[in-house]
């Protein structure tokens, strides 16, 4: 198995966006320009972090740090778990917050918060705002109505935003840093007490826009997440 190139990142520039739970009587919440990952990790590439951390091989990492079906996509071969050749360049899931958490931080880099996230994942293709264009709200959510497909059946499509970044929508969820941020104050990145049974942030009190059903979507799933929960559909991206 060849080594994987570290992921390419692009920069995204600082500015301002209103999250779903805030009204829009409220100021916009501001979001400092960072460098964000263009692809999802792979499983190629969490494969070779898993072998240059043996404690995140799926039979060495504590069970208070995932569930039993972590990484359980990858083949068991001579007593080491990895991906099949068939999906080594598919995104990786199957993965709990603490893994992704660990990898991040193994590249010198982090996951990125949910405001962070929401604020890249509105752009469409041409415009940093997507919301403004009509049915791009509506694509995003045919996108999630559809059940979810074995990813090493399918064949990923190149779907670049206005950033740059590839793969927001219609492949996986994804992992955010702050996962229990709208369970708590200040800033959480900032916490260093973690608590493996906080949500991967959470629901909406209210709302700035009733009609963003796929936010609603977006914040219902974190909401229900726990940082060692593990599944087919959820995956990861680093910022810096």
């Amino acid at each position: 198995m060849a080594c994987p190139q570290a992921s390419e990142m692009v920069s995204i520039a600082g500015g301002e966006y209103r999250p779903l739970y805030i009204n829009k009587d409220f100021p916009k919440t501001k979001v400092k320009a960072f460098l964000l990952d263009i692809d999802l990790v792979t499983n190629q590439q969490f494969y070779q972090f898993v072998r240059r951390n043996l404690q995140w091989e799926k039979n060495q990492i504590p069970s208070i740090f995932t569930e039993e079906g972590y990484l359980k996509h990858w083949s068991n071969k001579s007593e080491h778990w990895q991906p099949n050749v068939q999906i080594e360049d598919l995104p990786v899931t199957n993965v709990s917050w603490f893994s992704a958490d660990a990898f991040c931080r193994a590249e010198g880099k982090r996951l990125l918060t949910v405001d962070e996230w929401e604020y890249v994942a509105r752009a469409s293709k041409k415009h940093i705002n997507g919301n403004k264009e009509e049915s791009y709200n509506q694509r995003i959510l045919d996108w999630y109505s559809k059940p979810q497909s074995s990813l090493a059946s399918s064949t990923l499509k190149a779907n670049y935003n206005f950033w740059g970044v590839n793969q927001l929508h219609g492949v996986v969820w994804e992992w955010t840093e702050d996962f229990n941020s709208s369970l708590v104050n200040g800033e959480s990145r900032n916490d260093s007490s973690i608590d493996s049974k906080l949500f991967c942030a959470a629901g909406a009190a209210g709302s700035a826009d009733p009609s963003n059903y796929a936010a609603f979507m977006r914040f219902g799933f974190r909401s229900s997440l726990q940082a060692k929960f593990t599944l087919g559909s959820l995956g990861f991206r680093c910022a810096k």
